[in-house]
């Protein structure tokens, strides 16, 4: 039985460490440019602050159960978390959710101030494709790796979600529509996180569509138990504002299937999730408690 906890810690120690490099002045050296330490110094609290890290973490595991070396996959796991940090500053700023709290820390802009948050989240943006694009892997699977993440986080994917749901917000969104807008703006990138992981080790077509599969069911439920928490958890535990979405009036899962049933729905999610793994054998165990944790969670 594998050690979760201790493979998690793993991970999420060479995570940060990465993601601390990128946005370091050294990584920039040799490079000048007014205002970069300012727009470093901005990118790096948001990209440090913490956070699950469960999209690059699905990076490196599905690039190892796939035979590669997670090692190699790392800027494409780094590439992926600069996208999802970017797509929260802007989440939080004044014109969007205007939160002023993130992971129990001052949001960018209460900060750095708006333009200089609304920078940071384009510096981020544009940093993952050079990120990912310097890995040191064979320059078809960076191409290719590049090519999905900007169509995952693009129009049709995570920004395509965003625009759905605003447009939620003015009206009483169905079931159908609240999903469809929850695989773009949530489940792409998880999606994604998981196929860049594929083709850093060279996945066949069958691993990669398990690992599609795994990954649109846990997005959903992920985005389920938010929901969730988001009625039965406070904003200490979870480290920013709660109970937005129902003063407003917006349609969620819960205001759509109460708790109990969006908690059994997110179950069965899971169990999807952990169904599409069976192709890995033994080597999919990390996946499979991930799934579980995920549907668990408390923040």
């Amino acid at each position: 039985m594998i050690d979760f906890d201790k493979i998690c810690r793993d991970y999420v120690s060479k995570i940060n460490e990465a993601a601390a490099h990128y946005v370091s002045s050294s990584a920039f050296e040799g490079r000048e440019s007014y205002g970069l330490d300012v727009m470093l110094d901005a990118m790096g609290y948001s990209l440090g602050n913490g956070g699950k890290r469960i999209r690059p973490m699905l990076t490196l595991e599905f690039c190892r159960v796939c035979g590669g070396d997670y090692k190699s996959a790392i800027p494409f796991a780094i590439g992926v978390e600069m996208i999802h940090t970017y797509s929260l500053i802007h989440d939080d700023l004044p014109c969007m959710d205007n939160d002023d709290m993130r992971r129990g820390k001052p949001s960018s802009h209460k900060v750095y101030g708006e333009a200089n948050a609304l920078l940071a989240g384009d510096g981020l943006l544009t940093l993952a494709f050079e990120t990912v694009l310097s890995a040191d892997i064979d320059a078809g699977k960076k191409a290719m790796a590049a090519l999905e993440l900007a169509k995952a986080a693009g129009a049709s994917g995570m920004i395509g979600g965003q625009v759905m749901d605003l447009a939620n917000e003015e009206k009483a969104a169905t079931l159908d529509e609240i999903m469809q807008t929850e695989s773009l703006k949530t489940g792409k990138l998880i999606k994604v996180a998981a196929v860049m992981g594929c083709i850093a080790a060279g996945a066949s077509e069958t691993q990669i569509k398990a690992a599609e599969k795994y990954c649109e069911n846990i997005g959903l439920a992920f985005q389920i138990v938010d929901d969730m928490l988001d009625v039965t958890s406070d904003e200490a535990t979870l480290g920013k504002p709660i109970g937005s979405d129902s003063e407003n009036g917006k349609s969620t899962f819960v205001t759509l299937l109460g708790l109990d049933e969006s908690a059994c729905y997110a179950h069965e999610l899971t169990e999807q999730a952990k169904a599409a793994l069976d192709i890995f054998g033994s080597e999919g165990e990390f996946l499979s408690v991930l799934a579980d944790r995920l549907s668990e969670r408390k923040n």
